[in-house]
């Protein structure tokens, strides 16, 4: 009738050191952890947060420098004051923390793969990679070497141990296929014995041998099918646990020492769902710590490792604790162990170098109430079940008990109500960290006769007036009844008809709904159906569970019952928020008014509640036809519906409501959920379609900037209800833009710094800065704060970043030194705002004109320079060049000549004609230079040749003949004819 609970967690996170965790073993005295690496070994004192001591292995060259090595096993030898460490390559080191030196005291050639102390620390083994068990003294002197398999069964052999059982053998090549062949070693409590689990080559089977201290075989298990590797030696001295993965479950379970089966019981997982990673018994034997992991059986599939904690008592095994963790990323558990010191205490390894200590005690949850009422509630956690027996009427010994409370997950801890008069009020908290509340009541019976052979099927019509089904002649019949009793219709049917409603049509046909024991579903005289399993109406919709597993939703709005009877018998639905599946075998118990829950019944009789999507879309649409956007928005929350549907149902009537909205959902994080899920989408098109296609067509933003839109029209708002109480929602505005109005957000949250503090509702500056850092990358913001040019808000961002202070503050000092405009240009170049920084450039004078033309050349800015300088400085013609030389380098030689041309450099310009072949401009260009009459002849023999090679030859003969002839006629005048 105990729990375990809670007393207090120790946590140890982000160890700085190199590589990755592999193992942990604790220093007791000292009251550190010792945690190996593929690099080494560290000592940290998780009190302090403190890394006490760091060895390397890999210098010394026990470990390969390429990090594949790996510690199989670490040891606190306490009269040695040292560690002892094993590795896989199979070296032996014993290891000073105090000296930081290193001792090699033995090497074995094929590896070892467990290195495993007695209690007493007397005595060592190691496995080793040729399937043999080294045992040594303390002093690592050798005793024995033995091979791991053996054909003799041991000393205490026993003679019926099931031999030729079907269950009991093992069968072929399928039980080798996911077959973990690591050995495991535990000892027992005194250390007099110690069993080895190992496969046997030869058959693939897994066994259990069990051998004494002299290192003589005791005894081999009987086989078993499926057994697992992990072995765990109870402390007491009575059972050895291990693992067994049976047809439909897993299961834990026990050895005596002579090797025979002795009890087991059921992990809470389905078949192949999990795998069982280790097995750690408590030291004084009162808890079973079970490590599980998911297994792979869906892709992206979100996988969990368990750590669970049973108890025993009066022969049930109890889950008491669940502690799920991720089995990627840094949260994946490496080790796991029980202090040796304090027996509830356990230590837990992540991956990522995160460390946490774990403090149980035993406690007795019982309802606290001093009065009548109370009534000597215990309760009693078992996995997602909470026993609760009342001993004020009975007294039940566990594991039985007087009602259960089941919960989806895992119970963590349970606990009763404080207030005298709720006394009997339970909450549970589950492993998923939600906190469910019970309270108790009474319920009070009512004397009624009812003859179940005469009436069955009542149903309450009106005050005055009942509905029920006779059962008279063979036949059935609807009765009414009410002062007095009427016979309304005789119904034709072979067989009892269990379910009967009657239902308005919105067409006012009036009609009967029944629903035979052989799922022949009935309207009026009509069969609709013969695969439903139970139906219920709700409001407008008509539910019903059929054979293939489903739940169906039927709108009933607007609807004959000819459309309604061709709905049941089509199997193709268009809409798909009206078919849901269902476990199989569900039958509808109920639904619950004004809300979206369905209540199921599962064969085996459990309820499960269910919240039918078209149930909450129709819900959801009545609260927003009405303007209750709090219900709405608590409703699409809790069932996760997309919230871009408070706007997309009627954007008109939601944007001229803003006000209302802001006021009714009031909470900031709410607001800012809203925010953060806005999209262009409208989901009222894709994901939620209406049930029936509305002819009104509501007014959309025709520029599809739905976000923009809503962003403002809620800011605006804000800022009329209370700017200072919506402060972090009115900054979410600006981020969720489609184009992200950070320098505004920044400014804002640097004015927050001057704000008084005795403003109410007043959100500080740094309160901003961390929602912020919410909504984006933190160097992107510190980018973005740079940008601004405002040091102040530069430092105030980059303190809440992960950047150390000896990066930025140089470089801050660096640019205040600068003058402004060159400052300007370093922040934008170090943004890679090239064209910005260029014209910051462009003013800090002419000295600083070739590191501009450098930056122009290298980011190709020419276009966005030459606006820059006036078309008849220097400056200008430098850059011109720069551009045409780049686009001579592109071979666009024409564009580069007009480039040349523009600039006065004549020379490059007719170079780039000529290489074109563009002889007009060529010409032009000659003109300008003034070329005597040789020298334009052979200008001339050049152009033709050029259009020669381009088969350009009109062109090329009229070149010849004016410009290549002593009377040529001057270039001017041709070019004006």
């Amino acid at each position: 009738m105990r729990n375990l609970k809670l007393l207090q967690t120790l946590e140890f996170g982000d160890i700085q050191a190199p590589g990755k965790p592999q193992c942990l073993s604790l220093r007791t005295e000292q009251g550190t952890v010792l945690i190996g690496s593929e690099h080494g070994l560290i000592e940290v004192d998780p009190v302090t947060r403190e890394v006490k001591n760091e060895i390397s292995l890999v210098a010394e060259g026990f470990l390969p420098e390429d990090g594949s090595g790996s510690i199989v096993g670490i040891q606190d030898l306490l009269d040695q004051e040292s560690v002892c460490v094993a590795t896989a390559p199979g070296d032996v080191i014993l290891c000073n923390l105090s000296t930081h030196q290193l001792e090699c005291v033995g090497s074995v050639a094929s590896g070892i793969s467990v290195m495993s102390w007695s209690p007493d620390q007397e005595l060592v083994l190691l496995a080793t990679g040729q399937q043999t068990l080294i045992m040594m003294t303390k002093d690592f002197e050798p005793i024995m070497e033995q091979q791991i398999h053996q054909d003799d069964f041991g000393e205490s052999k026993f003679i019926t141990v099931g031999w030729g059982r079907k269950e009991t053998q093992f069968h072929g090549s399928e039980g080798r296929k996911n077959l973990d062949w690591n050995n495991r070693i535990t000892w027992r409590g005194d250390g007099q014995f110690f069993a080895v689990s190992v496969v046997c080559p030869d058959t693939g089977a897994r066994k259990v041998r069990v051998w004494n201290r002299e290192f003589a075989l005791q005894s081999t298990s009987e086989p078993v099918a499926g057994l697992g590797p992990a072995l765990a030696w109870k402390p007491s001295g009575s059972l050895i646990a291990s693992t067994q993965d049976k047809p439909n479950q897993h299961d834990v379970v026990f050895f005596e020492k002579n090797g025979l089966l002795h009890g087991h019981f059921t992990l809470p997982f389905l078949k192949d769902q999990v795998k069982v990673n280790d097995l750690l018994w408590n030291a004084d034997s009162a808890v079973l710590a079970v490590w599980l992991e998911d297994l792979q059986r869906e892709e992206n599939a979100n996988l969990k490792a368990y750590v669970q904690l049973w108890t025993v008592g009066n022969y049930h095994w109890y889950l008491k604790q669940s502690l799920p963790f991720s089995t990627s990323g840094k949260s994946k558990i490496v080790s796991l162990m029980w202090d040796p010191v304090t027996p509830y205490r356990l230590h837990v390894l992540c991956q990522g170098w995160h460390y946490l200590c774990y403090d149980w005690h035993w406690t007795t949850d019982r309802s606290l109430g001093d009065n009548s009422s109370d009534m000597a509630n215990v309760a009693v956690i078992d996995g997602s079940k909470v026993l609760v027996t009342v001993f004020r009427l009975s007294v039940v010994p566990p594991p039985m008990c007087s009602y259960r409370l089941l919960l989806p997950h895992s119970v963590n801890q349970v606990v009763f109500s404080v207030h005298p008069e709720k006394s009997n009020d339970l909450a549970i908290l589950d492993a998923s960290n939600q906190i469910s509340v019970y309270k108790c009541g009474m319920l009070k019976n009512q004397d009624q006769e009812v003859n179940p052979l005469k009436l069955s099927l009542l149903t309450w019509i009106q005050e005055d007036v009942f509905l029920a089904v006779s059962y008279s002649q063979s036949r059935l019949h609807c009765e009414i009844t009410g002062q007095e009793k009427y016979v309304i219709e005789k119904l034709g049917l072979n067989s009892w008809v269990r379910i009967v409603c009657n239902f308005n049509f919105m067409s006012l046909q009036e009609c009967v709904l029944g629903l035979t024991d052989r799922c022949r579903f009935f309207i009026n005289d009509t069969e609709v159906a013969s695969n439903v399993t139970s139906f219920a109406v709700y409001d407008e919709f008509l539910l019903l569970t059929t054979h293939s597993h489903t739940c169906r939703c039927f709108c009933l709005r607007d609807t004959s019952f000819k459309t309604l009877q061709a709905a049941l018998s089509s199997n193709h639905l268009s809409n798909g928020e009206s078919l849901r599946k269902v476990e199989r075998g569900s039958r509808i118990v109920t639904v619950v008014p004004q809300d979206t829950k369905l209540i199921l019944q599962m064969p085996r009789g459990n309820l499960e509640v269910v919240h039918h999507r078209a149930l909450v879309l129709a819900q959801i649409r009545k609260w927003l036809d009405k303007l209750m956007f709090k219900e709405a928005f608590e409703c699409m929350r809790k069932l996760r519906i997309n919230l871009n549907l408070i706007h997309d149902h009627n954007p008109k009537v939601f944007l001229e409501n803003v006000e209302t909205f802001i006021r009714q959902v009031e909470s900031v994080n709410h607001i800012n959920l809203f925010f953060t899920e806005l999209k262009e989408e409208d989901v009222t098109k894709t994901m939620y379609p209406p049930p029936v296609t509305s002819t009104v067509q509501l007014s959309r933003d025709p520029d599809g900037k739905k976000v923009d839109l809503v962003c403002d029209a809620m800011r605006s708002a804000m800022e009329n209800i209370n700017p200072h109480k919506y402060c972090l929602s009115i900054l979410t505005s600006h981020v969720k833009k489609t184009t992200p109005e950070l320098e505004i957000v920044l400014q804002k949250v640097h004015e927050l710094q001057g704000l008084a503090p005795s403003v109410p509702d007043a959100v500080t500056a740094e309160e901003a800065l961390k929602h912020l850092l919410l909504l984006v990358d933190v160097n992107e913001l510190y980018d973005h704060s740079l940008g601004t040019y405002d040091f102040d808000l530069v430092l105030m961002v980059a303190e809440k970043s992960q950047k150390d202070p000896k990066e930025y503050l140089p470089f801050l000092n660096t640019l205040k030194k600068m003058e402004t405009n060159y400052q300007r240009f370093t922040i934008d170049k170090y943004l890679k705002r090239y064209e910005k920084a260029i014209g910051h450039l462009s003013k800090c004078g002419p000295e600083y004109f070739p590191e501009c033309l450098n930056l122009i050349k290298d980011k190709n800015l020419y276009n966005e320079a030459l606006k820059l300088y006036p078309s008849d400085s220097q400056q200008y013609k430098d850059v011109s060049i720069a551009y045409g030389e780049h686009l001579m380098e592109e071979h666009l030689c024409e564009p580069a000549g007009l480039v040349f041309a523009r600039c006065g450099a004549y020379e490059k310009a007719l170079s780039a004609f000529l290489a074109c072949g563009s002889w007009q401009q060529a010409l032009c260009m000659a003109a300008q230079l003034h070329l005597t009459k040789d020298q334009l002849a052979g200008l001339g023999r050049t152009l033709a040749g050029k259009l020669v090679e381009q088969r350009r030859h009109s062109a090329a003969a009229t070149v010849l003949e004016q410009y290549a002839q002593v009377n040529a006629v001057p270039p001017s005048k041709t070019l004006s004819q």
